[in-house]
Parts: structure tokens; sequence; C-alpha cells
């Protein structure tokens, strides 16, 4: 801001406090030249698998709050521990799977795992909790 690369269109409730002033933290700015940025990504953990495949197992397609997660490509087997390879399934269907292939334990996705897509409402949800936030709705398009 100082050297003009950005302008604030909206300031913070908090200060920001220097030896020799006071400033008011800027909570919106707008970059003077567009800066390309990596595409937010969701983190891997087991509540966002869950949350991707509905609490559902992918083999049986029952819903379930006492899942487990599988790899479709064991690790034993060269899997690994990313998004494309993990799913939710109910213990039956994990136990029955073993550290087996999908064709060998005879079962069958209910959809290919994927990695689902970081959008800007999970981005910035618990930011605008906090109702000292609200300047940020206008520029989400999210209203009043």
């Amino acid at each position: 801001m100082f050297g003009e690369r950005a302008e604030v269109l909206e300031y913070d409730h908090q200060m920001i406090r220097t030896p020799r002033a006071d400033y008011p933290a800027p909570a919106v700015i707008r970059l003077q030249h567009q800066i390309r940025r990596p595409r937010p990504r969701v983190k891997l953990t087991r509540r966002e698998i869950f949350l991707r495949d509905g609490y559902t197992c992918q083999y049986c397609g029952r819903q379930s709050g006492d899942l487990t997660l599988d790899h479709v490509l064991p690790r034993h087997r060269g899997g690994t521990h990313t998004w494309d390879n993990l799913v939710t399934a109910c213990k039956g269907c994990n136990h029955r799977k073993g550290g087996k292939l999908l064709e060998e334990a005879k079962l069958r996705l209910a959809r290919k795992p994927v990695e689902p897509r970081c959008d800007v409402y999970s981005v910035f949800t618990p930011y605008l909790r906090d109702d000292r936030n609200e300047s940020w709705r206008s520029y989400l398009f999210l209203g009043n």
C-alpha cells in the first residue's frame, strides 16, 4: 500500500502498531496488478474424505456414521495415501476387501474418487463467521 501496489477498499477492526505510529489494518485490498497464485486445495483428512463421499460406503452404498477409510489400491501393492486412492467403506466391506484389488475381492466403486475442488466459500467461511469481518460479504457476492 505504501508502494502504491495495492489500494485499501475496507479497513479491519484491528490496528497495526509500530514504534512510530498506529495504522488501521486493511481488511479488503485491491492489487494494481494480478498476481498468479496456486489454486487452494482441500486438506486431505478423514473428515474431508467422509464429506466428499457423503458418509456412504463406496462399495455397498450403506450410509453410516461408523465408516473406515480404504485404500483402493492397497499401500503394500504401491497404492498412495491420496485423494484418488482413498474411499469410505463400512467395516464389512473393508474387511472383505482386505489387501486385495477390487477385481480380486469382486467389488466395484460407486463412483471414482477425486480430489474435491476448493471453492471461495470453503476458504472464507471460517473468516466470515466473525461478525467483525462483515465487510468481506459484498466482495464475495454473498449479500448482507
